[in-house]
């Protein structure tokens, strides 16, 4: 699960990750510039640099990591973005593979309860248990009369993870050679790939319950079942079949101990490094300008910003004409903005009662009705899902820095519509009427925590919130969109989605190019290099892909 940067309202956090961007600190030539410091362009980085490239990475926000990075206020530490990641149990899954090889093993990961997620779908409560038995039988003890359908449910887990393969290696083919993996796709992929979620649920049962209980995680994708591939909401369910994860010293650690793998090779990580043009000559890609007029030559320039602001605020008129962008554009939406809560409270996880398990609250099971009843009147419809995560609790070592004290974050979803009116204020300037309209978001989730943790009514020290205006001003996220592009099966036809793009010289990396969450970026970051490295990568897709 992933949120925002950071809240609008006081000064930025003491916990920074990088090397602040002056010019005269630039040390080139450099073998490539990675726009954007997310966990797509650290991969991206980490690799080549493993690979004997010396790679500089420009980040625009005052600290590294993406929706990776941590902050602190008041006493108190959140990880903005990580809340729990799948597949850390293993030593030999592909995503931990990929993250030891990143930080030369040096990240450490703590389990989360065996149960990790806790679904309420209106009156009715859905435990999540790590492990593939585990989740058949909390379906089961929930659902009794449903064996068939669960039970066909999780094969189908199966056939989807194993039909991913074949479609990531599909983004490093030539284009010239789309036609004939299109077929090869069409034998390798199931039936079920790429349809919806809901269309493919439907064909095993017709209990809306269980259907709801299934796609209790969508919002780590932010697409409801009616409108996401059921490829992610598949792969969502299967990272995290084992439970769920946290990284041991909080979500800044991530940056912390890939940068060095960046350095080792020459490059860095600079923050405050504010990219302002991709810089083509000839149709050709060959570096960045910076805010304050300095330009970066490289014969790479690897873009980590998103594909719509790649496209529409980095790159030239020529660029989007090269690439053919504006046709293509109309395949792709942004994905749904969000609100993040950001609480303290004096006391340990133990004292206050805290859980490692992340709370799902919904209306209903119907999670289509009820996004839809949100959109049509935010200001008056029940919040279509709000989820509260546990970090203190998660997070050992979190005693040794923040010593009696524990936090919460709560994200649920909001409208782009209801922030609009402020988008041109300034980040901590947005006026009376703004504060305000925070204050009732703030106490609307407030008391859906307390109804769910009753203990805590009269706990809290501190709090703040986020909007979508957040995520615009230090993510760079136009309408304060949280995945990037929408994860709904006409994204996933996309065939120029994928690292190399028409321009020479100009490679994307990151969740756009295959699928959101930390992982689905950081392999994103993998193919990104294989892409780059043609054959000469082959030793590193044997040893991440296989083991």
């Amino acid at each position: 699960m992933v949120t925002s940067p950071s809240s609008d309202k006081l000064k930025p956090s003491t916990i920074r990750i990088g090397r602040r961007y002056r010019a005269k600190r630039l040390d080139g030539p450099y073998d490539a510039i990675v726009i954007g410091s997310g966990i797509g362009g650290l991969t991206t980085a980490a690799c080549l640099s493993k690979a004997g490239q010396k790679v500089l990475v420009l980040e625009q926000h005052y600290t590294a990591g993406g929706y990776t990075h941590s902050y602190a206020r008041n006493g108190y530490e959140w990880d903005v973005g990580v809340h729990y990641i799948g597949d850390m149990g293993s030593p030999h899954t592909l995503g931990r593979r990929l993250f030891d090889y990143i930080t030369d093993g040096k990240l450490q990961w703590a389990p989360m309860d065996e149960v990790y997620d806790r679904f309420y779908l209106g009156d009715k409560v859905v435990n999540l248990r790590a492990g593939k038995e585990g989740l058949r039988q909390s379906l089961l003890e929930a659902f009794p009369d449903e064996r068939e359908a669960i039970d066909g449910y999780i094969r189908l887990l199966g056939k989807v993870s194993d039909g991913m393969q074949w479609y990531t290696l599909s983004k490093l083919t030539p284009g010239i050679l789309d036609p004939l993996i299109h077929k090869g796709l069409d034998v390798a992929l199931p039936d079920c790939f790429n349809r919806t979620t809901r269309e493919v649920l439907g064909e095993l049962t017709d209990n809306e319950e269980l259907i709801g209980a299934i796609t209790g995680q969508w919002g780590d994708c932010g697409v409801t079942p009616s409108h996401s591939s059921f490829m992610v909401h598949a792969l969502i369910a299967k990272h995290y079949l084992y439970g769920g994860f946290y990284p041991v010293g909080g979500a800044s650690e991530i940056a912390k101990t890939i940068i060095p793998v960046i350095q080792a090779s020459g490059g860095e990580v600079f923050t405050y490094a504010d990219v302002t043009d991709i810089l083509l000559e000839k149709g050709r890609a060959v570096g960045v300008r910076m805010a304050d007029g300095e330009e970066i030559r490289a014969p790479r320039v690897i873009s980590n910003a998103g594909i719509i602001n790649t496209f529409e605020k980095l790159l030239p008129e020529e660029g989007r004409q090269i690439a053919g962008y504006r046709h293509k554009r109309e395949h792709i939406t942004p994905s749904m903005p969000h609100i993040g809560l950001y609480i303290g409270l004096k006391g340990t996880p133990e004292e206050l009662g805290l859980p490692r398990t992340n709370y799902w609250i919904y209306p209903s099971a119907d999670h289509d009705d009820n996004v839809e009843r949100f959109l049509k009147d935010p200001d008056h419809s029940e919040y279509p899902v709000v989820y509260i995560s546990f970090p203190a609790a998660k997070d050992p070592d979190y005693q040794n820095r923040w010593p009696g004290t524990s936090t919460i974050e709560i994200v649920a979803p909001t409208t782009w519509d209801m922030f609009e009116p402020w988008q041109d204020t300034t980040w901590g300037k947005r006026g009376e009427d703004y504060e305000t309209l925070k204050a009732r978001i703030t106490d609307q989730l407030l008391e859906i925590m307390y109804q769910k943790l009753p203990q805590l009514r009269g706990k809290v020290d501190y709090v703040e919130t986020s909007t979508p205006l957040s995520t615009a001003w230090f993510c760079r996220y136009g309408r304060g969109e949280l995945y990037g592009l929408d994860h709904n099966p006409e994204r996933f036809e996309q065939d120029w989605l994928r690292p190399k793009t028409p321009i020479p010289g100009l490679y994307l990396t990151g969740q756009d190019i295959l699928t959101c969450g930390v992982v689905g970026a950081m392999i994103g970051g993998l193919i990104t290099t294989l892409a780059i490295r043609g054959w000469r990568g082959a030793s590193l897709a044997k040893r991440i892909f296989v083991g």
